[in-house]
């Protein structure tokens, strides 16, 4: 299992309403509204990295109101 941070900027006044779409889509743990230089942070899991990229890509990135993301794998050292 790959789990990733996505940390995701969004259009002035749209944070709860993507961090409410982003929750709503398969592989999303969890996604919240937050405070300081990004606007939401979704937990994704995914079975392979491919997947997770699609995922981030065909899914995430697709929300309505979203400037731009970042993913962060979690790593296990």
């Amino acid at each position: 299992m790959v789990q990733a941070y996505i940390l995701i900027q969004t259009e002035v006044g749209r944070a709860a309403a993507v961090a409410q779409a982003i929750g709503a889509i398969p592989g999303v743990a969890l996604a919240e509204d937050v405070t300081g230089p990004y606007d939401c942070i979704a937990r994704v899991e995914a079975e392979t990295v491919d997947e997770l990229g699609k995922l981030v890509i065909a899914k995430i990135q697709e929300v309505e109101g979203i400037t731009r993301t970042l993913t962060c794998t979690v790593v296990h050292v």
